[in-house]
């Protein structure tokens, strides 16, 4: 079946990809929604714009769709690539979403409209067990923002490895961080992984932080060969 995968760069949308991939679909393109509104219901922020360079390390073509990332009314510019993505031929599209009954009953609504069957492979997935095969199975993943009491500045920019989410379990069980960070506590960025053709190296860098939220932004990025 030609798929499509809603790709942001983050751990979600990746694992969504690597499942496609594992699983015999036959990915033609990446979709990634870029919003100009931090604040966007829908759509991942942080590092949006390596998309491109993080598809060119996977090797698969990239559609990139903007957004102004006002509230329902970004739903639209997610249907128009739906739409665009239909006319080339592709069948279904492939989601990151894990608890978002928000997210997910959107998508799967404009899915249906469009045509598209809508898969979303970790749908209530166990969060420790997901968060641990995505280290056992070689995903090199950084955190890019953080926004949940118990997370602080040094987190930005950290390679989330079973020390870190044993970190995470002992913080929620003060602050009840979802380990999976589906309440929005953190954002995050794969960089490495067993479908990357190249590596994604960063030479610069910056942390923003915010009293008590901040985000880790990448100012220059390029493939190097594994």
């Amino acid at each position: 079946m030609n798929a499509a995968v809603l790709f942001s760069g983050g751990k979600d949308s990746t694992m969504a990809l690597y499942y496609a991939l594992s699983n015999g679909a036959n990915v033609k393109y990446l979709l990634s929604i870029k919003s100009r509104n931090d604040e966007s219901y829908m759509f991942h922020v942080p590092n949006i714009h390596v998309t491109d360079l993080l598809a060119e390390a996977i090797d698969i073509p990239i559609m990139s769709i903007e957004t102004d990332g006002i509230k329902e009314e970004e739903l639209q510019d997610l249907k128009v690539g739906f739409e665009n993505l239909k006319d080339l031929g592709v069948e279904c599209i492939y989601t990151g979403a894990l608890y978002s009954v928000y997210q997910k009953s959107r998508i799967e609504k404009l899915g249906s409209e469009v045509g598209l069957e809508i898969i979303s492979p970790y749908w209530h997935v166990d969060e420790e067990e997901y968060m641990r095969e995505i280290v056992s199975l070689g995903f090199k993943i950084i955190i890019s923002g953080v926004a949940a009491w118990g997370l602080d500045e040094s987190w930005l920019g950290r390679v989330i490895d079973n020390e870190t989410i044993d970190e995470l379990i002992e913080i929620n069980k003060k602050y009840y961080v979802d380990l999976a960070f589906e309440g929005g506590e953190a954002e995050t960025l794969a960089v490495d992984g067993p479908i990357f053709k190249k590596r994604l190296k960063i030479l610069k860098d910056k942390k923003e932080w915010h009293r008590d939220s901040g985000v880790y932004i990448i100012e220059d990025a390029v493939l190097e060969e594994k």
